[in-house]
């Protein structure tokens, strides 16, 4: 993108807000020698044990965050907590080590190469967990050589954080009070740092290809709604910006529900979540109730299917949490970027367009009946209706049958809009079934043909691309023609901008993490539903996700 003056670089906008203050980069430690001299055998047993504490270490220290964070932060910091304790990557070690005499750190670097040339090769989704597997790396040596953890630096003043990507477990432990505003080198509009920003509320512009020509300490501006970041503004002007959108954000914060435009009409927020406690936090919010139940999250450590009985203990927490409201389950979204080991296929060449979702039936028809039982088993005897949606629908024929399944248990049925050719055929789709959610994640990595963890496709993976809008437009038109609800669950719904506009076209309910339905709220109760609809009509003459947005502003008055 072109720039306006010599102090300006650009980026991809991804959380909005206004951040002003001196920069500071987040630098990943040293990498050690790649090699030293060899163990002595009787020293391997030693070495590897070492190894196996430090990883321990590691991975418990992660989990304790996770369980003090909520939503997708604490989601990644799990993950992450176990791709330490991963057996691939500490058979590879061992082997280093036993085998090889390779020390323990130096093993664990050549493990994790190994690893990382396979992540790339199998691209897609896998290619993120590049980053996630050398921020292990790090910390596993960090514990080995005694050294301090890696990741945020230690700040006794409030900053602007630069970084060329930040590792999953960094984001997720960000300190809203200090960081101030986040912009990355690499990254896209949903990978984690983006996700874990939007939740926490942290001005965020990823994918700033100029961002290096920026040194430690320069005061920045950084706007999360245009994606341009200002070296040495004007202080005053600077300020002035952060007083208006700091009055936003006290708006946001004071806001109560329920979802409702300045002239009355009813906008249906809601919350995803993705086991017990994260539904019993997000109960305590504005949150209507829960749009996005994602099981798979509950069943990332089990290494078999649980019994029905033991899926419906952990489904039933979510419904006691959300009393008389509106629950939607999701079925296991296992497989890519979310391995199940009972329910995916390894090894894929290409995960993202492989065996995910409703496509696990095929190879187990038993999972999915199952999973249908356990929640309909779960919401018995609950004071209202259970809705239940499948991922990965592409076919009218798939849509067919989960409806009947659903529906023979008792449970409102519904599909996901992820594959292009679901929108395309919305109408036809919708007549299947009782209700879609738009997963805007997917549909719109699936509609520009560009993987979302690809940093050097941030442009192509925006939700705002129109293509994608016009896609979503189609859905909802569907579902107004059938008098059926289409709702939104993918991260488009938490930005507040775009959530108006998603409005204007007709979508029903909008699904986020509970942390962002107060800015969501405030800004639906300052606008009008007319207003929304202008924004709408006028993002599909835009040809540009930027155009699109500089759009919806000037309708929105934002």
């Amino acid at each position: 993108m072109s720039t306006d003056a010599p102090n300006d670089t650009y980026g991809t906008p991804v959380v909005p807000g206004v951040a002003y203050g001196p920069a500071a980069w987040v630098r990943r430690p040293e990498t050690p020698p790649a090699s030293a001299p060899a163990l002595a055998e009787e020293e391997r047993d030693n070495a590897w044990s070492r190894f196996q504490e430090a990883a321990t270490v590691v991975s418990n220290r992660l989990s304790e965050r996770a369980k003090n964070t909520i939503g997708t932060a604490s989601d990644v910091l799990q993950m992450t907590a176990q791709m330490a304790l991963d057996k691939g990557w500490q058979r590879e070690v061992r082997k280093q080590i036993r085998k090889q005499g390779v020390p323990a750190v130096q093993a664990a670097m050549a493990a994790t190469d190994t690893f990382v040339e396979l992540f790339k090769q199998a691209g897609g989704l896998m290619a993120e967990r590049v980053t996630d597997i050398c921020d292990v790396r790090d910390r596993v040596i960090a514990e080995l050589e005694g050294l301090p953890e890696p990741g945020i630096p230690a700040l006794d003043h409030p900053v602007v954080l630069l970084a060329d990507d930040l590792a999953p477990a960094d984001t997720a432990g960000l300190d809203p009070e200090r960081i101030l505003g986040i912009a990355t080198i690499l990254g896209g509009p949903t990978s984690h740092t983006s996700i874990i920003a939007r939740q926490l509320g942290i001005p965020c512009i990823v994918a700033a290809r100029d961002l290096d020509i920026i040194e430690a300490g320069t005061p920045v501006q950084l706007d999360g709604r245009t994606g341009r970041i200002e070296l040495n503004p004007d202080a005053d002007a600077a300020q002035a910006a952060v007083a208006a959108d700091a009055k936003q954000r006290e708006l946001a914060k004071s806001w109560r529900g329920p979802g409702r435009t300045k002239d009355g009409e009813d906008v249906q927020l809601l919350a995803n979540i993705q086991d017990g406690e994260g539904a019993r936090k997000a109960a305590s919010s504005q949150a209507e109730g829960v749009g996005l139940f994602r099981t798979e999250l509950c069943f990332l450590n089990a290494t078999t299917e649980p019994s029905i009985d033991e899926q419906a203990d952990i489904y039933r927490p979510v419904f006691d949490a959300f009393r008389g409201k509106k629950v939607v389950v999701r079925t296991l979204d296992a497989g890519s970027d979310k391995p199940v080991a009972w329910a995916s296929v390894p090894d894929e060449e290409n995960p993202a367009l492989g065996v995910r979702g409703l496509r696990t039936s095929g190879i187990d028809p038993d999972q999915l009946p199952h999973q249908v039982d356990a929640i309909a088993k779960a919401a018995e005897g609950r004071d209202g209706a259970t809705w239940v949606m499948a991922p990965m629908v592409s076919t009218i024929s798939e849509a067919r049958w989960f409806a009947s399944l659903a529906r023979e248990r008792g449970l409102i049925a519904g599909i996901m809009v992820e594959v292009p050719a679901v929108a395309v055929m919305a109408e036809q789709f919708l007549a299947e079934v009782d209700f879609v959610s738009i997963g805007t994640n997917d549909l719109t990595q699936y509609t520009m043909a560009a993987d979302r963890m690809n940093p050097n496709l941030a442009t192509y993976t925006d939700p705002w691309q129109p293509g994608v809008l016009a896609l979503i437009a189609r859905t909802a038109e569907a579902g107004r023609k059938l008098g059926k609800p289409v709702g939104v669950c993918g991260e488009a719904a938490a930005d507040p901008l775009l959530a108006c506009v998603l409005h204007g076209f007709g979508i029903t309910s909008l699904s986020m993490a509970a942390s962002a339905i107060g800015a969501v709220g405030a800004q639906f109760s300052q606008v009008t539903g007319e207003q929304c609809r202008a924004a709408a009509e006028a993002v599909l003459s835009a040809g540009s996700a930027d155009d699109a947005r500089a759009a919806a502003r000037q309708a929105l008055g934002a």
